[in-house]
């Protein structure tokens, strides 16, 4: 090897093992003095911890009471009358819970609303018919001849030759007239005597919130709790 040849190979030797000696062998720079002495670290004193409360939730407001008599439903009664086939009974239940817990004391009764004299004349009528239609339907041969009929009509065979249909239909059909007559729609509501809503007269239920009201204005100025 002549002498650029081994000039070119030890450069980066010996560049190599000065890099890796000063690497080991020098010590970091000593830190600097500060300029206000020595630093005093203050530590704050930890904090307590302040036992929770409990929390405080509004509490009831107790009924209040007309002239320091008690319950403003003490004494008071209110009537609801409705129309029992027509199923408002649920309705009826409801609105009794409601005002009996809006106003303690307060005596709710529920009865049915019976249909007009006319309707409940005509219902009585509709048993007698189905159960005339089945008799005829079954022994109709021997009734047309004594109520003065050489034979039975033509619909008499007609119904004859379907009886069960026939019976099944008489008795469906007076079972609709009967629930029709009996029905009123009333649902009519009293307080101490006195009407608060008819739902005859404006042809909707009362809210909830409406009849509380009504029955409140009632309570207020009623001689019973006065």
């Amino acid at each position: 090897m002549d002498r650029s040849q081994i000039l070119l190979l030890g450069l980066p030797i010996f560049l190599f093992c000065s890099d890796v000696f000063n690497l080991f062998l020098t010590s970091p720079p000593p830190p600097k003095p500060s300029k206000h002495g020595d630093i005093h670290i203050h530590q704050s004193p930890p904090k307590l911890q302040q036992p929770q409360q409990p929390l405080q939730f509004p509490t009831q407001k107790s009924t209040p009471s007309i002239g320091g008599l008690g319950s403003v439903g003490v004494g008071s009664t209110v009537n609801i009358n409705f129309c029992s086939s027509c199923s408002y009974r649920g309705t009826a239940v409801t609105m009794k819970n409601m005002l009996e817990s809006e106003f303690p004391g307060l005596q709710v009764v529920l009865a049915n609303y019976p249909p007009p004299l006319p309707k409940r004349l005509l219902g009585k009528l509709v048993p007698v018919f189905q159960f005339g239609m089945i008799g005829l339907i079954m022994g109709g041969e021997q009734i047309f001849p004594r109520l003065g009929f050489a034979a039975p009509p033509a619909w008499y065979y007609s119904l004859r030759a379907n009886r069960f249909g026939s019976i099944a239909s008489a008795w469906m059909l007076g079972n609709f007239f009967q629930s029709f007559l009996q029905s009123s729609g009333a649902f009519e509501v009293y307080c101490n005597g006195d009407m608060v809503f008819s739902k005859l007269q404006e042809h909707r239920f009362p809210g909830e919130i409406e009849l509380r009201d009504m029955v409140g204005k009632k309570l207020a100025y009623s001689p019973s709790v006065i």
